[in-house]
């Protein structure tokens, strides 16, 4: 039985396989778990030693409840479709689907290798027809719905077009685009183009006209979480704001059932925040502003309808459809350069802007209180889809407002007195009205109700409650994506691909670059026109086939239906979804959208889609960069030249072949990124620091690594370095570093590859686990995998001779040994369930050491602590499981249980006090009666020499405590 890691790792791998280990069947006898992972979009680069933590850790979990008699579904699949993809391929002419294909393959291949036991028999591809089929289906129940508020869920169209026609939009409570006024004669008399206009504004997934991230270079509508500082992060390209037409799903309708779910589901407070953050819901007042010299008002949603006296100006979006008509002649060149402006700033940095931008259009409201002018702006920090793209500025209540009004010389009238509020800052709701005629006196919470009242009143507003999401923007103008399953008739109105005719599938194209913001798809002619009419081009984001793909695991062979109702009326829901907290808004939120849709639908039985979220922490390594200058020589030339990040601005050089001069940093100065493993890891005054060193640059010419090619690229971006001497003579650059994410553009990957190969899968499992708490951040080193791997060592040392063959007793064992073995047993099903990995692999590092001690071979003892190390040292458990005589997999056998029997204190110690104080500690039966302790203690030698020369004059005994003796 050698210890050959390697060996095992390729030896149970195979078996697993061939066996089918980990193949999951509907069988409803047992009790459901299911075990989700976020799954990856499958990149070039494959597996860093960042991805597999989530992993290990749900593989864990998966095992461990397979081996309590669970019926565990763990499936893995790959997010296919994006923007990366098809990228690659307008870079390289790789289609996407082979570049995928080839990405999803090296991906199953390092998974695999991991020891991670998904069911890959159930394996989705977002991309392949056979899946997005469902997806498309979905989209079409989507776009055929619409939501009633009065029953609170969502309703088939027919309802809709039913209520329409014989009652018009009276008594409907609906959610829509803009309020409809229309009788059952005036529907009935429309067109069928009138009425799909009419239908558009109800329907769950409609066109309409947004302000968007647009992207000229990469030809597409991008996400907020794609742009950053005003470029796409694919690229760094730029973008620009642009008014399109787009679809969208009404997420705005589950607003509110979207917060209630969160308290039904265990997520962390944090995640939970973020996602109640985003849907911003907000209790307050709409109110209606004449506008001077307009026939039209303005309209405003406040939360603070209290300060309405402290309006002294009012802002209004950018993009606000009333700036052209309040933007007067000679405020047009100021108005038109501003818009220029915000026109390339995406919504994240608007939002994120601390400097006061905007502009005064000309124009004027009436305040309805006060009656006073109140001149109106145009700022980027208000935005035209929350709320209703306009707000009443009240400087001195509102921080920002105050800037606002400082910045252009406005007017700042204080309306609450918070004097009675130390501390108290604009963001509370506290005080007493100030300023504010018939308000005056009251605290802001009664204000803020007879405000209310009197907008009431005077007609000219009412309650209401707000939310900041926006409807999302759910379509695309690029290839590689879910084709819309709509066709529009000869009258452009669109309609639903009828289920049979599903999947709409992506034509072949060679060329599909987006054009002029036009869908590559325009151009594929002969898919576009088909005998029903004409299909829409654009196609869905990423995110579309992410929504769902969790149902489809449990059914994903089913050609008639997204799943089973028994199928899903059997595993119900997840019961742990282990994943990024990049994730938290976006892709959770999608997906609880979408969950709720189809329980509308009757189609899922809960209401959430997962139960409990575990976010794994970041595993960062370091981002190291060599820094460029420019040398300006005594000649006036300059030379770019790379330079050690502790060289100063004006720092005076002299460079062998360009003279004297001194160096500077301007805007050619820039920041390079170089593979780690180009620089050497070194320690100045016990501070880590990394250097680059000449010999290393000087074997780059005969390198033909990718990243040794790359390399050579970014160094012949300078004329020469600017060399620093080390102690030993060497030539060397000392490059400055930060902790980050683990990122290919970063070039600070570590394969889990190589990790493997040397120490092998268990202890690279076991490693990542032992490298914290799961949930928190940390540093990738491999300071500590060397201790891991003896660890492993002794461990299976406790099994055989030092020959290597088995050497394992049939003795009973001693009680202390099966004490070690219980409370092992005891911890790591205890911290296996509160998630706690990191104190799992401690547990069976000190038991290992204890039964080594104690020179334990006994079988009772080490076959039950095969099948308890199983879940995190697979291959070794099973090698040592079979050894033993097991039969089938270590991963089918039953997870130990603690006997609590080998747990029970025999004895207790006990402090010996004279007088109060302690003067020794003896051990006495742990179920001795007060008597027996008094009685044995009076016996005890040591004890007798305490009490020499001396009168017991009471004994105090306080079981499982103390014992006393008061002596004179």
């Amino acid at each position: 039985m050698k210890f050959d890691v390697n060996a095992i790792d390729k030896k149970w791998q195979q078996y697993w396989k061939d066996h089918k280990t980990y193949r999951t069947t509907n069988d409803k006898d047992k009790p459901k778990f299911y075990v989700l992972d976020m799954f990856p979009y499958p990149s070039g680069a494959g597996l860093h030693v960042g991805h597999p933590l989530g992993y290990i850790a749900s593989d864990i979990i998966t095992r461990s409840k397979r081996q309590q008699g669970f019926n565990v579904l763990h499936p893995m699949g790959f997010d296919a479709f994006g923007l990366p993809a098809e990228q690659y391929a307008i870079d390289t002419g790789v289609h996407p689907s082979e570049s995928t294909a080839k990405n999803t393959k090296r991906y199953k291949e390092q998974m695999e290798s991991l020891a991670l036991s998904f069911d890959w028999d159930r394996a989705v591809n977002t991309s392949d027809p056979n899946y997005y089929k469902w997806t498309q289906w979905i989209i079409t129940q989507v776009f055929d719905s619409w939501y009633d508020n009065k029953a609170d869920k969502a309703r088939p169209i027919s309802d809709l077009i039913a209520h329409l026609s014989s009652h018009g939009t009276r008594d409907l409570a609906a959610a829509e685009t803009e309020p409809l006024d229309i009788s059952a004669e005036a529907y009935n008399a429309m067109s069928a183009r009138e009425q799909s206009e009419v239908l558009m504004n109800y329907r769950l997934a409609y066109r309409g006209d947004s302000s968007v991230n647009w992207c000229e270079a990469l030809g597409t509508v991008l996400a907020n979480d794609e742009v950053k500082d005003g470029r796409s992060e694919r690229g760094n390209h730029p973008v620009v704001q642009r008014a399109m037409t787009q679809w969208k799903l009404r997420i705005t309708a589950y607003s509110e059932r979207l917060l209630a779910g969160l308290d039904t589901v265990d997520f962390s407070d944090g995640l939970k925040a973020q996602q109640r953050n985003w849907i911003g819901r907000s209790t307050g007042a709409q109110a209606f502003f004449d506008i001077e010299g307009h026939d039209k008002q303005l309209e405003v949603f406040t939360t603070r309808p209290d300060t309405i006296f402290g309006t002294t100006f009012m802002v209004v979006a950018p993009e606000h459809d009333l700036v052209p008509e309040l933007t007067t002649p000679e405020q047009q060149k100021e108005i038109d350069d501003y818009l220029a402006y915000v026109g390339s700033r995406s919504e994240v940095d608007r939002q994120a802007e601390t400097k006061v931008t905007g502009a005064f259009t000309g124009s004027y409201c009436i305040n309805p209180f006060t009656k006073k002018r109140v001149p109106i702006y145009i700022s980027e920090y208000v935005l035209k889809d929350y709320g209703t793209g306009a707000i009443m500025a009240v400087p001195s209540d509102d921080d920002r407002d105050e800037r606002f009004a400082k910045k252009f010389g406005i007017e700042i009238i204080d309306v609450i007195d918070k004097s009675d509020y130390p501390g108290a800052t604009n963001k509370d709701k506290v005080g007493k009205m100030i300023n504010s005629d018939f308000l005056n006196g009251l605290e802001v919470a009664d204000a803020i109700k007879v405000a209310t009242e009197k907008l009431v009143e005077m007609g000219i507003g009412q309650g209401q409650v707000n939310y900041r999401i926006r409807d999302l923007l759910f379509s695309r103008q690029r290839y590689w994506g879910e084709p819309w399953p709509i066709i529009y008739d000869a009258d452009d109105v669109p309609h639903a691909v009828a289920p049979a005719d599903l999947p709409v599938e992506l034509p072949p194209m060679d060329d599909f670059r987006a054009v002029a913001g036009e869908s590559p798809l325009e151009r594929a002619t002969d898919w576009k026109i088909t005998p029903a009419g004409r299909r829409e081009t654009d196609t869905m984001p990423a995110t579309a086939g992410s929504n769902w793909y969790y149902l489809r695991y449990m059914d994903p062979n089913n050609d008639g239906e997204f799943v089973a109702k028994d199928v899903v009326d059997y595993w119900q829901d997840v019961d742990l979804y282990v994943g990024g907290a990049e994730h938290a808004v976006s892709h959770l939120l999608y997906s609880r959208l979408t969950h709720k849709f189809l329980y509308d639908m009757g189609k899922v039985p809960t209401r959430e889609p997962y139960k409990k979220l575990l976010n794994q922490g970041m595993i960062g390594a370091p981002i190291v960069s060599i820094h460029l200058g420019i040398m300006l020589s005594e000649d006036g030339q300059r030379h770019p030249v790379w330079i050690g990040s502790g060289v100063a601005e004006n720092s005076p050089l002299e460079i062998e072949g360009f003279g004297k001069g001194h160096l500077v940093l301007d805007e050619a100065a820039l920041t390079r990124k170089v593979p780690l493993r180009m620089v050497e890891e070194t320690s100045v005054d016990n501070e880590m620091m990394y250097r680059i060193y000449k010999e290393q640059i000087d074997e780059l010419a005969s390198d033909d690594a990718q990243d040794a090619a790359y390399f050579r690229t970014v160094l012949g971006q300078a004329d020469t370095f600017v060399w620093e001497t080390d102690k030993n003579g060497k030539q060397y650059l000392e490059l400055s570093y930060q902790m980050g994410k683990m990122s290919k553009s970063k070039h600070n990957v570590i394969n889990p590859d190589d990790i493997c190969a040397r120490y092998g899968t268990d202890c690279f499992r076991m490693y990542e686990m032992f490298l914290g708490p799961i949930d928190q951040a940390k540093p990738w080193s491999v300071s500590g995998i060397d201790g891991v791997y003896r660890f492993l060592r002794r461990f299976w040392n406790l099994f055989t001779s030092d020959s290597d063959a088995l050497k394992v007793s049939d003795a009973e064992p001693a009680k202390e040994e099966m004490k070690v073995l219980h409370t092992l047993i005891k911890k790591v099903s205890e911290d296996i369930e509160k998630l706690s990995f990191n104190t799992c692999v401690s547990a069976f590092m000190v038991a290992t050491n204890d039964l080594g001690k104690m020179k334990c071979n006994k079988r009772a003892v080490l076959e039950p602590m095969t099948r308890l190390i199983a879940p995190f040292a697979p291959h070794i458990a099973d090698e040592l499981y079979h050894a033993l005589g097991g039969e089938g997999s270590v991963h089918l056998a039953p997870f130990p249980e603690v006997e609590e029997k080998w747990l029970v204190k025999d004895s207790f110690t006990y402090p010996i006090a004279f007088n109060g104080k302690t003067r020794l500690t003896l051990d006495f039966p742990a179920g001795a009666s007060k008597e027996d302790i008094e009685a044995a203690a009076k016996e005890n030698p040591d004890v007798q020499k305490q009490l020499e020369g001396k009168t017991i004059r009471k004994v105090i005994v306080v079981p499982k405590r103390m014992v006393n003796f008061v002596v004179g």
